[in-house]
């Protein structure tokens, strides 16, 4: 799309909400892994670091998953807003 200068397209809003939608599934699966963890393994793990680092993994994974895709939200407000903007400016010229 930008070799073709349709960057500002309204095509371009199928392929954000991909992505905002695979990074939905991706956060949501490893918030589910980690409250899986903290049920199932951590009452029974005794203190075992194996236990303790995957909760760990899964729960930062979750929570970065998460700051990424409120990032990419905002970015296709901007998106919008910039795709708005590029059509107001071709009417004027």
């Amino acid at each position: 799309m930008l070799g073709r200068d349709a960057l500002f397209d309204p095509g371009a809003f199928v392929w954000v909400d991909v992505i905002i939608g695979a990074g939905l599934v991706a956060t949501l699966l490893t918030a589910g892994v980690a409250g899986h963890l903290a049920v199932t393994d951590m009452p029974f793990a005794h203190g075992t670091m194996e236990a303790v680092a995957a909760l760990g993994a899964a729960s930062v994974t979750a929570a970065v998953g998460a700051a990424f895709v409120l990032l990419v939200v905002l970015m296709r407000g901007l998106l919008s807003k910039a795709t708005r903007l590029q059509t107001e400016m071709a009417g004027v010229v």
